[in-house]
């Protein structure tokens, strides 16, 4: 009699919720937030968590998880008071083949564990994994591990190469892109962007530009990407702006950050175009410019131009990935929304905390997206909505999400 109470005041007051939230959005986007006069809605049920917890566990005890789902739909907002001492980042995700990723936990500074996923099957990998990248075309995986950096041909392939780090061995690893041919990757760390091939760890950014003597290379918000067909580099941090480079490093041209700092970039999916994101707070500004200005690109900060698209004027974005159409882009709030070239607004989608990382199916059907609350998402994209708690304006249909909580014995299917 109690689950049934629990049960029920779970299911009503989160589908009231979730409808007012989608209306309150829809209401604020359509007509401009200084428009809303209504109260905002709020989720109450946090009082109900622990014991919806407890059973959750017992649900996946008992291979009972589909039923469980029905009964208690997931929300995030009544579990955040069991995030305290659990939560950790879900980075660096890569998508292998069929219904196979592979991610890690925690971020650049702490230790990190690597994780395969395959269906709602995880496998923990070496411990000794610091980070794990994917190449942008071809089926390139680098893996960072013990002080160097193999490069397979396929996620657990032949190993086509291996570099030995040496000033670089005992840096935190913010993310590692492998090249296409595997020659050489790029690395992101909090103490400098590198090249790193057979022959060097070659610093890009930042630049000692002045030749001080009391410079050093460490930055905050570090970020970096290539292009799909690697002809560009893109790097910046929150001191220095956007930059484009060519493939050994060299500078072609930079774009200034339209909010405070730099914090994100992006190619489409067929490199016609480049989206930079910098941020205030939790929010920010998402530009693009088309490929053509790549070599020469000289954007001023702060300034409204013709030269650039704005993308968005709202997210402070985390990760993103490009599919053949569109952007999708995970922001400080917990929301993913996907953008056109344009910068039209295709949907929204509300998952929770600080989104940390994306990958997407080749066949673009599949998304799984990790977050900072510890909770791994995947969903399938257009497949229609599964229930009536869902915050979207989105056709999304939630598969299942995974908590992969510290302190916890195991991981949890919701």
């Amino acid at each position: 009699m109690q689950n049934t109470t629990i049960q029920k005041e779970w299911f009503s007051k989160g589908e009231q919720y979730a409808t007012e939230i989608n209306e309150m959005v829809d209401f604020g986007e359509k007509n401009g937030w200084e428009n809303w006069k209504g109260k905002e809605p709020e989720d109450t049920r946090s009082n109900l968590a622990q014991e919806v917890f407890k059973l959750l566990k017992t649900a996946n005890q008992n291979n009972n998880t589909e039923n469980f789902r029905a009964d208690f739909p997931p929300a995030h907002t009544p579990m955040i008071p069991l995030f305290e001492n659990r939560s950790q980042s879900i980075e660096q995700l890569h998508f292998i083949s069929g219904e196979k990723i592979v991610f890690v936990t925690g971020t650049s500074y702490e230790k990190r564990q690597a994780y395969l996923l395959d269906h709602d099957q995880i496998t923990a990998l070496d411990e000794d994994i610091q980070a794990i990248g994917k190449s942008k075309q071809g089926n390139i995986f680098a893996i960072a591990q013990s002080g160097k950096i193999l490069l397979h041909d396929g996620w657990d392939g032949t190993i086509i190469n291996e570099f030995k780090l040496n000033s670089t061995a005992d840096y935190g690893i913010t993310d590692l892109i492998p090249f296409n041919d595997g020659s050489k990757v790029l690395l992101v760390t909090s103490y400098g962007i590198y090249l790193i091939s057979g022959k060097e760890e070659k610093l890009i950014h930042p630049i000692n530009e002045d030749n001080q003597e009391d410079w050093t290379p460490d930055i905050d918000m570090e970020n970096a990407t290539l292009s799909n067909d690697n002809s560009y580099i893109v790097v910046g941090d929150q001191s220095y702006d956007h930059r484009i480079l060519d493939p050994e490093g060299n500078t072609l041209g930079s774009i200034g950050a339209q909010s405070s700092y730099p914090h994100f970039c992006l190619f489409a999916k067929d490199d016609s175009q480049l989206i930079t994101n910098s941020c205030h707070f939790y929010n920010g500004i998402t530009i693009g410019i088309n490929s053509d200005q790549y070599v020469g690109a000289d954007i001023e900060a702060y300034t409204e131009s013709d030269d650039y698209t704005v993308i968005d004027e709202e997210m402070r974005v985390y990760a993103g990935t490009a599919t053949r159409d569109y952007y999708i882009l995970g922001d400080a709030y917990g929301y993913i929304k996907a953008f056109d070239k344009a910068g039209n607004l295709l949907w929204r989608h509300f998952l929770g905390s600080t989104i940390s990382g994306i990958t997407l199916s080749d066949d673009e059907k599949t998304l799984w997206i990790g977050a900072h609350s510890g909770i791994l998402h995947k969903l399938r994209l257009d497949k229609g909505r599964r229930d009536t708690h869902t915050i979207s304006n989105g056709n999304h249909y939630e598969e299942f999400r995974l908590l992969i909580w510290k302190n916890e014995p195991q991981i949890w299917k919701w």
